[in-house]
């Protein structure tokens, strides 16, 4: 899928002044945010799991009913609403790029005018990702080297 901007907002607004059409455009659909997560409650060192929230539509890595995801998965963030807590999304996240004032990386659907480049780019989940729904424990599938 091809996609269109009107101008380079991503490079020039902060944000809080994103619109709301804005936001969800800087989002790369990588994924990695829908992941399991656990936290080490000493250190607050965040680990990833391969093991994806049932919503995510793994093949696509979009969210099946992202309209309803924070009533339907206790724990799910907005993240428009806690953009201050970045510390757990992946390095590669947009929302985490920009809010320390990164450029996004030419792979970013906004830069290379293709939804697909964040698959080619071996950036999302698509590849190893399993349902949480196939988990029975998910220290069982802790990743190290994400």
């Amino acid at each position: 899928m091809q996609r269109k901007s009107e101008d380079n907002f991503w490079e020039t607004k902060t944000l809080t002044e994103l619109t709301d059409q804005q936001w969800e455009a800087l989002c790369d659909g990588c994924g990695r945010c829908c992941l399991n997560k656990l936290e080490d409650e000493e250190t607050g060192e965040v680990f990833y799991t391969r093991a994806a929230c049932r919503l995510l539509e793994i093949s696509t890595c979009r969210c099946k009913n992202y309209a309803n995801r924070l009533m339907e998965v206790p724990g799910c963030m907005g993240l428009r609403e806690a953009f201050t807590q970045f510390h757990w999304l992946p390095e590669t996240c947009a929302y985490r790029l920009r809010n320390q004032g990164q450029m996004l990386p030419p792979w970013h659907p906004l830069n290379s005018g293709r939804d697909d480049t964040v698959h080619e780019a071996g950036i999302s989940v698509r590849s190893f990702a399993i349902s949480e729904l196939e988990v029975d424990d998910l220290e069982d599938h802790l990743m190290f080297d994400f």
